[in-house]
This record gives structure tokens, C-alpha cells and sequence, in this order.
């Protein structure tokens, strides 16, 4: 249910389950982990979905059974925070719940125009993982961050692209190959200068 195809220096991860959402179940978190810890030796690395739906977040039957509060989901977000190349979310639809931590752990997010952004943590009675709210916050700032986590607010892509949650909306059969032509630059320059300059952005030395 997790997709790795290796393209040279371009990696793209794949969530595969449409038929439920992308809904994550602990095997696929373990899978994703696996293939982010796998993808450092990439230039760049893609992160995707097949379907509408980019992920509906964790599994409900698994959600129930303890994966809601999982630290998979902080090891997932760790991992791709940790890329040393460009990390792409090439958002092919909605992307709710614990779920939102990959992408909002990735450098570019983009997303077609009929998706939606919630994360309905405090009604399901559970805590958001513990970086989620602070990646948010640095994206689009507390109070808006407050508004999703905490007043239940389900975002759509032009609203998401003005707080600064997604950088770019595109048609959706136009997405992925987009963030191919993104990675271009990164991939043509020497690893240590793109390294060194992805440090940079994120304000270390």
C-alpha cells in the first residue's frame, strides 16, 4: 500500500489504498518511515497519493485500537523533516488528520483545487503530535493554526493557498509532473551546495 519508485536522484513515495482514503494503517506508517529513512540517499524525494483523496489520516479501526496516539506518527514527520534534498508533497486530493504531519514536514506543498485541509484531533479527544502544531504555526501563524485544531475548521485549497499552508494549486493531472520540473534545479546542482542551501532556508548554520 506504499509505493517507492526510485527515478535516479528522484524518489517518489506513494500512498496506495484509494479504495479507503489513503487511511494509514500502522504497517503503512512503518512502510513510510522505512522509505523516507531509505530516501536520504536521494536528491529529491516525492510524496504522493493515488485517488481524490491524498489521506483520510489514520484507519479508524487502527485509530481505535491505539494508532491515534501512536509515536509513528512523530517518527514519520521526524524522517522527512530529516531529507537532506528537497522534499515535494504533491497533494493529489485531501489531507485530514494526523496524516498532515508528512506534508506539512516537507519543503513545498502543492495541492489540486478541490482539496481540503482538517485535522479533527480535539473532537476524536485526542492530542495533535507534538510537532504538528508547531510546523503549522510556522507556516500560517497560531491563530490560524488555533482555527484548524481547535475551531474545527475544514480549509479549502484557495483559502489553504492564502494562508500559506499549500504554496501552489494546480490541476490535478498536472500535479505530480510539476513536482518533478521542481526538483530539476535541486537535482542538476552539487549536493552540497542544494544541502547547504536547504540549511539555510530552514535557519541553520
Amino acid at each position: 500500500m506504499i509505493d517507492l519508485d526510485r527515478e535516479g536522484d528522484v524518489w517518489t513515495v506513494t500512498l496506495n489504498r484509494p479504495d479507503k482514503a489513503n487511511a494509514l494503517t500502522e504497517a503503512m506508517l512503518q512502510d513510510l518511515i522505512a522509505a523516507m529513512q531509505a530516501a536520504r540517499a536521494a536528491r529529491a524525494v516525492i510524496l504522493t497519493g493515488v485517488g481524490r483523496v491524498f489521506s483520510a489520516g489514520a484507519d479508524l479501526d487502527a485509530a481505535r485500537a491505539g494508532l491515534a496516539t501512536s509515536p509513528l506518527w512523530e517518527e514519520l514527520s521526524a524522517a522527512v523533516a530529516d531529507l537532506p534534498g528537497l522534499s515535494i508533497a504533491a497533494l493529489n486530493g485531501t489531507l485530514a488528520g494526523g496524516a498532515m504531519g508528512m506534508a506539512l514536514a516537507c519543503d513545498i506543498r502543492i495541492a489540486p483545487p478541490h482539496a481540503k485541509f482538517f485535522y479533527p484531533v480535539m473532537k476524536l479527544g485526542f492530542l495533535p503530535q507534538p510537532s504538528d502544531p508547531l510546523r503549522m504555526s510556522a507556516l500560517i501563524g497560531p491563530a490560524r493554526t488555533k482555527l484548524i485544531l481547535m475551531g474545527g475548521q475544514k480549509i479549502e485549497a484557495e483559502e489553504a493557498l492564502r494562508f500559506g499552508l499549500i504554496d501552489r494549486i494546480m490541476p490535478a493531472d498536472e500535479i505530480l509532473a510539476h513536482a518533478r520540473d521542481l526538483t530539476a534545479d535541486t537535482v542538476a546542482a552539487k549536493v552540497a551546495l542544494a544541502q547547504d542551501i536547504k540549511r539555510m532556508c530552514a535557519g541553520a548554520s
